[in-house]
């Protein structure tokens, strides 16, 4: 299984960032619908989701769930814990990343037919996806508002040195 590298930046995402990229990502997908449903890729997609459906009007939202990585972030074998029926045609698919592709080629296989769409994207994954929002380098860690809390950090320059 391949791996992400070693995060070298970090790209903390708050959750009015989070609103206004999902928002972004919901205008693009106005022109390439309509779609009968979203699927949200749990856990990550489920936020974006949510505000994608409320702004394309969409009632019916399902999940898949996968796994890939363990409590430490630390990526591990993926389980599909929970699918969906069909092939995905006139679905929106949406998860928060696409990162190294793995998931986003496992969801790609159970759903072809489907439009994927992604808030973040990253080179090794953004193949996978048919739109997303904002790119972001492979080495970069995105910190999403529901994984972090507010404290003090040190100046960039400080903590590159130290």
């Amino acid at each position: 299984m391949s791996a992400s590298p070693a995060p070298q930046n970090y790209f903390p995402v708050s959750w009015d960032q989070l609103h206004r990229d999902s928002r972004a990502l919901a205008w693009r997908l106005v022109s390439t619908g309509p779609f009968t449903g979203i699927v949200a890729v749990t856990r990550g997609g489920l936020v974006p989701a949510a505000i994608i459906a409320r702004e394309l009007d969409i009632r019916l939202i399902d999940t898949l769930c996968i796994t890939s990585y363990d409590d430490d972030n630390r990526s591990t074998e993926l389980k599909v814990l929970k699918s969906v029926p069909g092939d995905g045609e006139s679905w929106l698919i949406i998860d928060d990343l696409v990162d190294t592709g793995q998931t986003a080629k496992a969801v790609r296989d159970l759903l072809p037919k489907a439009h994927f769409a992604t808030v973040y994207a990253k080179p090794a994954g953004r193949p996978l996806v048919d739109s997303f929002i904002t790119e972001v380098s492979q080495d970069t860690w995105i910190l999403f508002p529901w994984d972090t809390e507010l404290q003090s950090v040190p100046p960039i320059i400080k903590a590159q040195s130290g």
